[in-house]
Order: C-alpha cells, then structure tokens, then sequence
C-alpha cells in the first residue's frame, strides 16, 4: 500500500435526510432536466415507494413522462436497450434512477446509449471510453449497500456471452445522489443484511487493498463504524429511521471510498459467482469477506487489526493485545454474520444458498481471476489459491 501518491475524487452532490426527495425537482431542473424518465424494478413500484417520488416531483412542477419499472436483478444489455427506445420514443431529457444496484446501474448504462447515439452498449464496455458528459442523471437508493449512487462504474450482463461487462468513466458519476430513509423503511430483513454486508465488504476492502488512500480511509472507517453500530438494530427494528439514514450513508460513504481506492478479490469472487449462479451481490459479498480476509491476513494484519475499533468499539479494542487484533476484527466479521443468519437465514457458506453446486466451483475460480478488481487485492491470487478460498468457502 502506498499513499505517497494518490488521486481522489467526488463531484457527486449528496442530498441526505428526511425530507430530501422534496429537493429532486430544484436539483434536476437546474441540471436542464424537465421531463424525467424514472427507471426502478417491479418491487419498489409495489412496495409504493415511487408515491413520495411523485408527489415531491409533482408539487415541485417537474413532469414524469414515463415509469419503466421492469429492471430485472441481474440486469442486461437487452433490458437497457430496450429502456433507450421507451426515453427516446417519450421524448425525455433526463434519468432519474430508483432502487439498488441494479437499477442504478441499468440508468447509467441507458445514460450511455441515449447521450452517446446507437444501440450497441457493448462498444462502450471498459475505461475511459466516453468523451463528454452525458444527460443530466439523478439516483434515488432503495437499499444501503451498493453505494452505486457515488461510483464512476457500472456492470450489466451480456445476455449472449453470458459474461459481466463493466462500464467505468467519471461521466458515469450521477449528478446527484438523493438520500432519505423513506426509500428504505420497506426493505425485507434478507435484502437488508445483504445489503449492509455489501457494504461493509465496499469499506474494508478499501482500506485493505492496494489503493488505500487517507481520505478514502476516513470515508470507509466511518462507513463500518455506522454499519457496525445500526445494523443489527435495523434488523430488530425495521421502522427505525435514524438507523435506516445512518446506514444509507454509511453505504454512500463506502462507495465514495472503495470508488477511490478499489476492491479486491473478495469482489471478484462475487463477481464470478454472480455470473455463473446468479447469486445476489451482497450475499456474495458476505459469504466471501472472512474467507479473503483470511488469506490476505499476512499483507494486511496493520490497517485490519485498527478495524477492530470502529467494528467492536473502544472496549474490546483496548483490551485486544495489538498482535491479535486482526483475527479479532475476522471475528467479529464472522459474529455479525452468525447475527444476520439467526435474524433472517443470511447464508453463511456456498452449500446454504441451495444454489451453487460444487462442480461450479472451478469455473468460478478461473473466471474470478479475470476480474479486474483482482489487481487491487494485497496478496497475488494464483488459480489454486481461489480454488482453495472457494473449498473453504463451500462449508
């Protein structure tokens, strides 16, 4: 890790508290925006949470022309072309995107092909590839983990090649991010630790890849701090709106850190796993996070065994000897995570998601190793090292 040198970079506006949705309509029509394409998924328009959306927007003369509420989890380039045809068929001028990561994600790419012209997502897949800004871009999160709303990438199936292609540019980066715990109060206990532990996963990587930085640092520090501190009560509590706010911005923060420093390879093992099983982020997020942690445990021991403080709290730091702090803090990981899994059936292992099969295992070894965000990981991952990781990861 070297912090000699290093870049940081956040122009996303946060719009954070109890009443920011009444803000949208100031926010978007100072962009040039005035007729809205809402782009969400199926569950958030039947959970109602698009009522309060539409009551601000209304109240603050701004016209939705139209609702495309199809956005599957796993979302794909035929999804955002076919999204691209219903804004440029109704004449919009502008995103704004309402869920998790999935329909963030799908609004960046749909940003890509009606800024950019054509209907070929693929030929922008990569970095660096767009020029100039894009068409103003609004995001409204329904869940606390993905941090999707402050980061320049994006990730949508190539439902041929039945691979991920990743999208990474600052244009990507929305124009605003719209924070307010109404969006969340409805999320179920399963989506809620899943995404908390997405979360968590975005900040520790952060500080313990080879791109930390001090400022991405603080974010993240203060993002597991508030995961630490809010989660579970949230799972106990779901009415909670200070706990629900404290852990959206926990996610947002993540997201600003691991956006400035990267991931590793707890991420491309999810993200391999992801494209094989089609298991949700998040979880992949939570089965795999000791397991790296585990591995990269010689490289890391400093900045993972300082985690232990904003993870447990000053107490159990204090009287955690400095040479055992970092298999402390892994445990406490792995405490939260027997917390969720008696609050909701969190999985904790591959076997308990039912959904992978142990002869996937080595397809998901090699894929991961072509993952980009491998080359942030601390430690050099060889294939019998993600082969091994995935064995322990199995039970």
């Amino acid at each position: 890790m070297n912090s000699q040198y290093y870049e940081f970079f956040c122009p996303v506006k946060v719009i954070a508290g109890h009443a920011a949705l009444e803000h949208i309509p100031y926010e978007l029509t100072g962009l040039g925006g005035s007729r809205p394409m809402i782009i969400t998924d199926s569950r958030v328009r039947q959970a109602g949470l698009l009522s309060p959306l539409l009551t601000a927007c209304q109240e603050g003369g701004l016209e939705v022309v139209t609702i495309y509420d199809e956005v599957p989890p796993d979302s794909s380039t035929a999804v955002v072309r076919d999204i691209a045809r219903v804004y440029r068929e109704q004449d919009c001028n502008a995103i704004l995107a309402v869920g998790g990561g999935s329909s963030i994600d799908t609004g960046k790419a749909v940003n890509i092909l009606v800024s950019e012209g054509g209907e070929d997502l693929t030929q922008y897949s990569g970095a660096g590839i767009l020029q100039k800004p894009l068409r103003p871009f609004v995001v409204i999160p329904t869940t606390a983990g993905t941090g999707s709303e402050v980061t320049s990438v994006a990730v949508i199936t190539d439902e041929h090649k039945e691979v991920k292609l990743p999208f990474t540019s600052s244009f990507l980066l929305p124009d605003a991010a719209v924070i307010d715990p109404r969006m969340t109060l409805t999320l179920p206990p399963m989506i809620t630790a899943a995404t908390g532990m997405d979360a968590l996963t975005h900040a520790i990587e952060a500080i313990t890849g080879l791109g930390s930085n001090p400022l991405s640092n603080a974010y993240a520090t203060a993002a597991i701090r508030m995961i630490s501190q809010h989660l579970i009560a949230v799972m106990d509590h779901p009415r909670n709106t200070e706990g629900r706010l404290a852990l959206a911005q926990a996610a947002t923060m993540a997201g600003i850190a691991f956006s400035n420093s990267m991931v590793g390879l707890v991420h491309s093992l999810g993200h391999a796993t992801g494209a094989i099983c089609h298991l949700p982020h998040g979880l992949c997020m939570s089965l795999y996070l000791p397991y790296v942690l585990e591995y990269n445990l010689d490289r890391i021991r400093g900045p993972l065994g300082e985690l232990l403080l904003p993870l447990e709290g000053a107490e159990v730091y204090a009287t955690t000897r400095a040479n055992e702090r970092a298999e402390a803090s892994i445990r406490a990981i792995r405490k939260l995570r027997d917390q969720l899994h008696e609050r909701c059936d969190l999985p904790r292992t591959l076997h308990e998601t039912g959904r992978v099969r142990r002869d996937q295992l080595d397809d998901i070894a090699r894929l991961a190793l072509d993952d980009g965000s491998i080359l942030f990981n601390p430690r050099e991952v060889t294939l019998n090292d993600t082969q091994a990781i995935l064995q322990r990861a199995w039970t």
